[in-house]
């Protein structure tokens, strides 16, 4: 069974890590998501250098959402500005605490 650690905590967004595995999850509302530690600074890369105005788009409600684009064509996950701000906060807290943890241990 894993030994997780809370990462970050930011609205909606948790992202934690296996002390013995060291696989990190995202969890935002329905989504959850695994990575290895690669995968995960791959991820975080990938999420920091999103053009945000190209990745508007208007959705039926009346509200602009974000579009992250995802490896399947078929899959894509979709933000509110404020949720996207969130996430990328949580991702950084993330990478910040998964720093100090490896001093740590």
């Amino acid at each position: 069974m894993c030994q997780t650690i809370v990462l970050s905590s930011k609205e909606s967004v948790v992202i934690s890590q296996c002390m013995d595995c060291k696989m990190l999850t995202i969890w935002h509302q329905n989504i959850l998501l695994t990575f290895t530690p690669a995968q995960f600074r791959a991820f975080k890369s990938y999420t920091a250098k999103l053009n945000i105005e190209e990745s508007l788009f208007p959705f039926p409600d009346g509200e602009e959402r974000l579009i992250l684009h995802t490896p399947y064509h078929d899959i894509r996950f979709t933000f509110t500005l404020e949720e996207w701000e969130d996430f990328k906060i949580a991702l950084n807290e993330a990478v910040y605490m998964q720093n100090i943890y490896q001093m740590i241990y």
